[in-house]
């Protein structure tokens, strides 16, 4: 019979802790009762649910939290209880470590702690934008529409995410293949044909290009540390210094400045500040603590800090358009149709409108990059390849020329 180690509350409000042995999960609640016991969380005991190295560690994307949220808003609104809607979600989650993580905020919940509360024990599961969203919405008593609110807004977040993916896999696939390619062609090639030409003579009378491709391709085969361990340390010298606050602020100036790319993630970032910050003012939450939770989920340094410059600004009682103005880092219009939104009251709607504008912009930037990178990469790969062979060629043509003289 499976075991169960239960924290609880007893009904002069003290905690404590122990294991009951019971059928299964319902059973150990049912007995737990009995003794009127309040719990607070119940755990299987069993290897199988305790994984090798503990409890299994929730493996949840966006799509699986925007799919749950979805659902329990469309629970919630058709009158099921919380407590029920969030037992049904943790029965039916497939995967071990998010079914115990819905188990736990069940019990927390039945416990007599807030939903939010109860969120906020999992932060490696739900963002600050999740559990302030669900705060405002416990406070206001409109949990179900905020709910629908987080719903959408995670949905068109992961549209967006899907938009950026599409456009950065085909490059990225087909620089990876070009560079194998070459250093296939110059390490297992070329050495050959290097062979075949110091039977036919002296290297020195090859052309140009030749000789050049055959000292780059000795240099490859004889000297390869010199450039397979810069090429391996490269991805890894980039993250390492990426985890530094200096190397964050380089970085991601970097990829809002980069050619073809930077204007897609610049866009991007947009699109991300006016939905987040709108969907958190619509909710609920108050400027100055929207502004921060904003910052906090940018995704690139210099955004978050020239948010973070703005909200100083507005804390000492100015408007939010003209300090993200002087940041430089949002376009001209954003920042007129926010301080047009503040003095009409509007502003919920303006960044709604904005971050519709910036999502469509997104989408057909990534249409136009599809359609430029794919020709571009051909190109490339025809150019490196082509010279390559050329280089190779021209050798012979020469003594074929030679030769019919």
């Amino acid at each position: 019979m499976p075991s169960f180690a239960y924290v609880a509350r007893t009904a002069d409000g003290k905690q404590t802790k122990g294991s009951i042995s019971a059928a299964n999960r319902q059973s150990a609640m049912a007995e737990l009762r009995k003794q009127n016991i309040a719990v607070v969380s119940l755990e299987e005991r069993s290897l199988l649910k305790r994984g090798l190295f503990g409890p299994p560690r929730p493996r949840v994307t966006g799509k699986d939290l925007a799919v749950m949220t979805r659902q329990l808003s469309t629970m919630i609104s058709a009158g099921i209880p919380l407590l029920e809607s969030l037992e049904i979600l943790g029965e039916q989650a497939d995967d071990p470590g998010f079914k115990m993580t819905l188990q736990k905020i069940s019990e927390r919940v039945r416990g007599g702690s807030d939903f939010s509360e109860s969120l906020a024990e999992h932060p490696k599961v739900f963002s600050r934008i999740y559990i302030n969203m669900i705060k405002a919405g416990e406070a206001g008593g409109q949990l179900d529409t905020i709910l629908k609110r987080l719903a959408d807004y995670m949905e068109s977040t992961e549209a967006l995410k899907r938009e950026i993916k599409s456009a950065m896999t085909y490059p990225v696939i087909s620089l990876c293949l070009i560079l194998s390619i070459t250093i296939g062609l110059m390490v297992g090639i070329v050495p050959k044909f290097k062979e075949i030409f110091l039977n036919l003579g002296s290297v020195d009378k090859l052309p140009g290009p030749t000789k050049f491709l055959l000292a780059t391709s000795e240099f490859m085969t004889q000297q390869w540390y010199a450039w397979v361990f810069p090429l391996l340390l490269a991805p890894v010298a980039f993250i390492v210094y990426r985890k530094t606050r200096t190397g964050e602020r380089h970085t991601d100036w970097l990829f809002l400045h980069l050619p073809i790319f930077g204007a897609l993630f610049h866009k991007v970032a947009v699109s991300r500040f006016t939905r987040t910050f709108a969907t958190l003012l619509q909710s609920g939450v108050p400027m100055l603590g929207a502004l921060e939770i904003v910052a906090s989920t940018a995704g690139n340094r210099i955004v978050e800090d020239a948010i973070l410059v703005a909200r100083d600004h507005v804390r000492k009682g100015e408007p939010l358009g003209d300090p993200l103005a002087s940041t430089n880092v949002f376009p001209a219009m954003v920042t007129r149709m926010i301080a047009i939104g503040e003095k009409s009251g509007a502003l919920e709607q303006l960044l709604e409108k904005i971050s519709d504008f910036y999502d469509s912009e997104v989408k057909t930037t990534v249409e136009a990059l599809t359609s430029l990178i794919e020709p571009l990469m051909i190109g490339i790969m025809g150019l490196l390849v082509g010279g390559i062979v050329l280089a190779i060629f021209l050798p012979i043509i020469k003594l074929q020329e030679m030769m019919q003289k």
